[in-house]
C-alpha cells in the first residue's frame, strides 16, 4: 500500500541518494519505521519523526512544508470505541495493595513514546488478581492515554481461545474501523492495527491469553500505545516485554482487603480471627475476596467462627494443594449458603459455553421466570461467585468455573445435565433463527405466535442479540453438528447467510458453512450440498481471502447443481465461482465467462435478486479487460430489465443494483474520457448507493464524480466530490485509493 505521505517521503529520500538504512542512522528512526511509512503501513507520523526526517534530509521550507501536511493529512482521526466494543471493564473499588506492581505499571506507561513499545506481561495462577491489577492499573493510567482504553478477553482458559484474527476484528472496529473496512487476512489486519496505533496513544488490555502466538499479532508497535497482557503463563517467549509476576498478598495485604469489605469496627473487634481468615485463603485475592463477601452477609458472624467452619472445610478437601485449598474451602462454603434456586442457577450456568450471559439464557437452563433468575444471578454476584463486568451481562472467574462443573457432575444426573444442555442449545438455535431471517427477503421480523424470553422487534435487536451470543449458538450449532442432527444444522446455516454479510469478519462463518455443507452431503441432498458450497465459497473469498479453495468450492456446487437439474442454483454457484476469480488479475476472463453463464441462468431461472449481482459482475470484468463499449452496452440492458414494473424483486436491492450499474457506467465514460456523460450517470447513481451504502462503492462514485468534475473545469465541484470520496474510503482499507484521492485533491487549482 501506498500513501500521499509514502510516495512523497520515498521520492526525497531517493532525490537525497539515501538509503533506508542511511536515513535511519541520520534521523534515529528505525529503518523498518521508515520502511512501513514510504509501503503506506504508516500514513501519518508523529509531528517529532517528521521533523527528525526532514532534518536528516536536509529538506527546504517548501519540501518541508509539504511532507508535514502529507503526514497531517494522512493521520488518523483518533476515534473513542465503537459502543459496547472493547471496553474496559468495572474497576473494584476496594482494590488493595500492589503498590510496586503499579509503580512498574506507571513507569513503563510513561516511557510510551520511546522507540520501543510498552508492553508488561502480568502473570500468575488463577485467582491471583491478574485482571483486576490490569483493570486498576488502566483506570489509574487513563490521564496518560488520551485516545483511549479497550478490554479484549482472549479466553485463554477455553477449550478453543480467541483466534488472533477475530481478536483483531473486534480492535480494529473498536478502534473506529467499520465492518466493511475490516481486511479479510490475518496478517493484513495486523498491519491495519499497528498502523492506526502508531498515530494514537493508547491503552490496551489484552486478557487470559493461552500462549505467546496468540496474543503476538495484538502488541502494539513502537510508539505511544501501551498494552497489559495478562496470563496464567509466563509468556517468556515474548521479546521486548516487561515482566511483572503476581505472587499472593502479604499477609498485611490481605488482612487489608478483609478489613476494607467488611468494615474496621467487625475487623478490630477480633483482629487475630481476621488474621487466620486471611491465612485459610492463602492470601488469594479471589478467595479473600470471596471469604469477605461471605462474612459481611453474615453480620452475627465473627472472622474466628468463619475461620472455624473453613477449618473443617480444610479437612475435607486435605488432599487439595494448599492455594487451591482456600479456594475450594471459601468457593464451598459460600455455596452452602446459597438459596436453592441459586444453587440450581450456579451448576447449571457451569454448561454455558460462552464466557459471558444473560437472564434469559439463565432461565431456559435452570427452567424459571426471568425474574426468578435474575434475582438467582445477583445473589451469586453479591456473594463473589458471579462477575457482572456488564449491565444486564455476567460470567464466572475462571476457578469459580470449574468449581460450578464440580458441583454440577455432584449433584445433578447425567439425565438432568443432558436436558439442561439440550433445552438450552435447543433454545439457542431456535432463536438464531429466527433473529438471522429478520435480514433475509421474504422473513423480516418473527413469525406470528412466536414467543421466547428476548424481543426480536427490528433488525437491529436480532443482530444485536446474534453478535452477543455468537460464542453460544454457534457452540450449539457444533453440538448438533457432532449429534448428527443434519437438517437443524443445515436451517440455522442457511439464516445466517444474509446476516453474515453484516458481521463478515466474525471469524467463524467458513466453519459454519463447512458444517451446513457436509450436513447436506449426510443428507443425501445434493442442492442443498450446492446451496452450502456457495456459502462456504463466499466465506473463503471475502472473509478470509483465500479465492483459489472458494474457486474450488463454488465449481463443486455447480456441478451439484447441474447433476439436480436447479438452474437457479446453478446460476448462483458461478456467480460465486465468478468472485472467487476476480482477485485475480490474470483469471478476468474466467470470471467474466462464469459471470455471464451466471447471469443468463438466473434470468432464465426467474431470480429477481440474483440476476443483478450477477450483471454487475460481468460489468465489473468487462471493465477489467478494458472493454468499455460493452460495458455501456451491457449496463443499458440491465437498467432495462430493473426498471420494467414487471421485474419484482426487494425494493431496496433493486435501487441498490440500479446504483451499482449507473455506477459503473460512469466508471466507463470516465475511462473513456467521456466526461459530461459520467457526470450525469454518476449522478443519477448516488442518491441510489446512498440510500443502501455499502462503502467502498459509494467512495469510488464520488471520486469518480470528482475526476469527471475536474475535467470540466469544475474544480469548487471537484473538491467537494473528492473529499466526501476521501471521507467515505477513508473507513475502509482502500489505503492506495486515498492516497490517490489526496494527490487528486492537492492537483485542484486553489480556491
Amino acid at each position: 500500500m501506498v500513501s500521499q505521505f509514502g510516495l512523497l517521503l520515498r521520492r526525497v529520500r531517493q532525490d537525497a541518494k539515501l538509503t533506508l538504512e542511511e536515513l535511519s542512522v541520520a534521523s534515529g528512526v528505525s529503518a523498518r519505521a521508515i520502511s512501513d511509512m514510504e509501503r503506506g503501513h504508516s500514513r501519518g507520523p508523529q509531528r517529532r519523526t517528521v521533523e527528525a526526517l526532514a532534518d536528516a534530509l536536509k529538506l527546504d521550507t517548501g519540501q518541508r512544508a509539504a511532507l508535514t501536511a502529507a503526514a497531517r493529512a494522512g493521520r488518523p482521526r483518533p476515534a473513542g470505541p465503537a459502543p459496547g466494543s472493547c471496553e474496559l471493564p468495572r474497576g473494584v473499588g476496594d482494590f488493595t495493595g500492589r503498590a510496586a506492581e503499579l509503580l512498574q505499571l506507571r513507569r513503563l506507561a510513561e516511557q510510551a513514546g520511546s522507540p520501543a513499545a510498552s508492553v508488561a506481561t502480568v502473570s500468575g495462577t488463577g485467582g491471583i488478581g491478574k485482571t483486576a491489577l490490569a483493570v486498576h492499573a488502566a483506570g489509574q493510567l487513563a490521564a496518560l492515554f488520551p485516545d483511549g482504553g479497550y478490554y479484549l478477553d482472549l479466553r485463554g482458559m477455553d477449550a478453543t481461545p480467541l483466534p488472533p484474527a477475530v481478536a483483531l476484528a473486534r480492535l480494529l472496529k473498536a478502534l473506529g474501523v467499520p465492518e466493511s473496512g475490516i481486511p479479510g487476512e490475518e496478517e493484513e489486519r495486523a498491519g491495519h492495527y499497528r498502523a492506526l496505533l502508531r498515530e494514537r496513544r493508547c491503552l490496551i488490555v489484552l486478557d487470559n491469553v493461552a500462549h505467546e502466538s496468540q496474543v503476538r499479532p495484538l502488541l502494539p508497535p513502537d510508539g505511544a500505545t501501551m498494552a497489559i497482557v495478562t496470563s496464567r503463563r509466563t509468556l517468556a517467549g515474548l521479546e521486548g516485554v516487561r515482566q511483572v509476576p503476581l505472587a499472593p498478598l502479604s499477609g498485611e495485604e490481605a488482612a487489608g482487603l478483609l478489613r476494607t469489605i467488611v468494615g474496621e469496627e467487625r475487623s478490630s473487634s477480633d483482629a487475630a480471627g481476621l488474621t487466620r481468615l486471611a491465612e485459610l485463603s492463602g492470601h488469594l485475592p479471589l478467595a479473600v475476596r470471596i471469604v469477605g463477601n461471605r462474612l459481611q452477609s453474615r453480620p452475627g458472624w465473627t472472622p474466628s467462627q468463619l475461620a472455624g467452619r473453613l477449618d473443617d472445610e480444610e479437612r475435607r478437601l486435605e488432599a487439595l494443594a494448599a492455594g487451591d485449598l482456600a479456594v475450594a474451602a471459601a468457593f464451598s462454603f459460600s455455596y452452602e449458603q446459597l438459596s436453592g434456586t441459586a444453587r440450581l442457577v450456579f451448576r447449571r450456568l457451569a454448561l454455558a459455553a460462552a464466557p459471558d450471559f444473560g437472564v434469559p439464557l439463565t432461565a431456559i437452563l435452570s427452567e424459571m421466570e426471568p425474574e426468578e433468575a435474575e434475582d438467582a444471578l445477583e445473589e451469586l454476584v453479591e456473594l463473589g461467585l458471579l462477575q457482572s463486568p456488564y449491565l444486564a451481562r455476567y460470567r464466572f472467574h475462571d476457578l469459580v468455573r470449574l468449581y460450578a462443573r464440580a458441583r454440577l457432575a455432584k449433584e445433578d444426573s447425567i439425565e438432568a445435565q443432558h436436558g439442561a444442555r439440550r433445552r438450552m442449545e435447543s433454545w439457542l438455535l431456535d432463536v438464531a433463527v429466527v433473529a438471522g431471517r429478520w435480514f433475509e427477503p421474504g422473513y423480516g421480523k418473527p413469525p406470528p405466535g412466536w414467543r421466547s424470553l428476548i424481543e426480536l422487534g427490528s433488525r437491529e435487536e436480532a443482530g444485536t442479540w446474534l453478535r452477543e451470543e455468537g460464542t453460544a449458538w454457534l457452540e450449539a450449532l457444533r453440538s448438533a453438528a457432532r449429534r448428527g442432527e443434519h437438517a437443524t444444522v443445515v436451517e440455522v446455516a442457511e439464516s445466517m447467510h444474509w446476516f453474515s454479510d453484516q458481521w463478515m469478519f466474525w471469524g467463524y462463518w467458513r466453519e459454519i458453512f463447512e458444517l451446513s455443507s457436509g450436513a447436506a452431503r449426510a443428507m443425501g441432498d445434493r442442492l442443498q450440498e450446492s446451496v452450502h458450497l456457495g456459502y462456504l465459497s463466499w466465506a473463503l473469498v471475502f472473509c478470509e481471502a483465500r479465492p483459489a479453495e472458494g474457486r474450488t468450492a463454488a465449481l463443486r456446487a455447480a456441478e451439484l447443481a447441474r447433476a439436480v437439474g436447479d438452474v437457479r442454483q446453478e446460476g448462483w454457484a458461478l456467480l460465486y465461482a465468478a468472485w472467487a476469480e476476480q482477485p485475480e488479475t490474470s483469471r478476468q476472463e474466467n470470471a467474466l465467462e462464469y459471470a455471464r453463464q451466471s447471469a443468463d441462468l438466473l434470468r432464465r431461472a426467474g431470480d429477481p435478486e440474483g440476476y443483478p449481482q450477477a450483471a454487475t459482475t460481468v460489468m465489473v470484468s468487462l471493465g477489467r479487460l478494458g472493454r468499455m463499449e460493452e460495458v455501456l452496452e451491457h449496463g443499458r440492458a440491465c437498467l432495462a430489465t430493473l426498471r420494467d414494473p414487471g421485474y419484482g424483486g426487494d425494493p431496496a436491492i433493486m435501487a441498490y443494483s440500479i446504483g451499482v450499474t449507473l455506477h459503473d457506467m460512469g466508471r466507463a465514460y470516465v475511462r473513456m474520457e467521456r466526461w459530461e456523460e459520467a457526470i450525469d450517470t454518476i449522478q443519477q447513481a448516488l442518491p441510489e448507493l446512498s440510500a443502501h451504502p455499502i462503502a467502498v462503492t459509494l467512495g469510488y462514485a464520488h471520486r469518480n464524480l470528482g475526476i469527471a468534475l475536474a475535467r470540466t473545469g469544475r474544480s469548487g465541484e471537484a473538491r467537494q466530490a473528492l473529499e466526501e470520496a476521501r471521507r467515505i474510503l477513508e473507513a475502509t482499507t482502500e489505503t492506495e485509493v486515498v492516497a490517490e484521492v489526496l494527490q487528486e485533491l492537492a492537483g485542484l487549482p486553489e480556491r
